[in-house]
């Protein structure tokens, strides 16, 4: 039978405390549907980055949302706000404004103008660099950092 010193145990209980943390650190973005999105309410304020398909259970969406999840802590960051759409059925607003065929991923700037079309899954670093070269982005960073002129 192994034998726990003073040492040992109070080790252990100092590592406790980051093993929860670590699993909590990586929060969640929530996807919004895009019905309930109102785009003047969200113009310069928040960076859409849109998902479309045919239905939800589209094994392409489902991939591209698998895809995201990790990144929820880096999108909060950069203001993105992840809006999704899989009924063209009935379709939203931003459906009729952006036309998309099938599954489509649709990035777009603050100002709400669309930047990338991407008609396959993408990763979320990909999405995050393709942000951080955005006019608006850019100099979002250089605000809250003027050392980098």
């Amino acid at each position: 039978m192994m034998r726990l010193n003073r040492r040992s145990v109070l080790f252990l209980a100092a590592l406790a405390p980051l093993s929860v943390h670590a699993e909590a650190a990586a929060p969640e973005i929530a996807p919004v549907p895009a019905d309930q999105v109102v785009e003047a309410d969200l113009l310069y304020v928040r960076r859409p980055v849109i998902i479309f398909a045919d239905s939800p259970a589209d094994p392409t969406f489902v991939r591209q949302m698998e895809m995201l999840a990790r990144y929820g802590a880096d999108f909060q960051a950069r203001d993105v706000i992840l809006i999704i759409d899989t009924d063209p059925a009935n379709p939203s607003d931003l459906r009729r404004k952006l036309r998309p065929r099938g599954f489509s991923l649709v990035l777009m700037d603050k100002d709400w103008k669309p930047s990338i079309r991407k008609p396959l899954p993408w990763d979320g670093r990909e999405i995050i660099n393709s942000i951080d070269k955005m006019p608006i982005a850019r100099s979002e960073a250089l605000e809250k950092n003027p050392a980098g002129r």
